[in-house]
């Protein structure tokens, strides 16, 4: 983990340290670094917590990739095991066109004790997690990836 990152666990952001993210001799993992840290960010959302697309984006580093975050998630839940059913829209609503896909993330969340209105709304003020919001700041005299 990054001293950096002041205790956030995300992988391969810090272009200092010896955190190895595309290194084809078996370890780590073989990603770009956004993907490594929305992996890692995903993993670490609690139960009965979500996030947002945009908002994993921007914890990430790029604050305007919330398209490429539902892309990785799409992706990679399976592989990496990602609690893909915590990561909802800008609005607080299941996304999922698919009326199948979208119930079971329902199910999964009232699992987690995550209240969900009969409009598939979820009370981000109540229910989002937010962890170290920004990650760039830490960086700014690096170049961005």
């Amino acid at each position: 983990m990054c001293h950096r990152l002041h205790g956030f666990k995300i992988a391969a952001i810090c272009l200092h340290c010896p955190i190895s993210y595309h290194n084809g001799s078996g370890g780590g993992l073989d990603v770009k670094p956004f993907t490594a840290n929305v992996i890692a960010i995903i993993k670490q959302i609690p139960a009965g917590q979500v996030m947002t697309y945009g908002q994993i984006a921007r914890v990430a580093g790029s604050p305007r990739a919330a398209r490429q975050v539902v892309r990785i998630l799409h992706a990679m839940s399976r592989k990496h095991n990602l609690p893909w059913h915590r990561v909802i829209n800008s609005k607080g609503e299941i996304g999922l066109r698919d009326s199948a896909s979208a119930e079971l993330q329902s199910e999964y969340l009232r699992e987690e004790g995550v209240e969900i209105s009969a409009d598939r709304m979820i009370n981000l003020t109540h229910y989002q997690y937010h962890p170290d919001e920004t990650i760039a700041h830490w960086h700014e005299d690096e170049p961005e990836w």
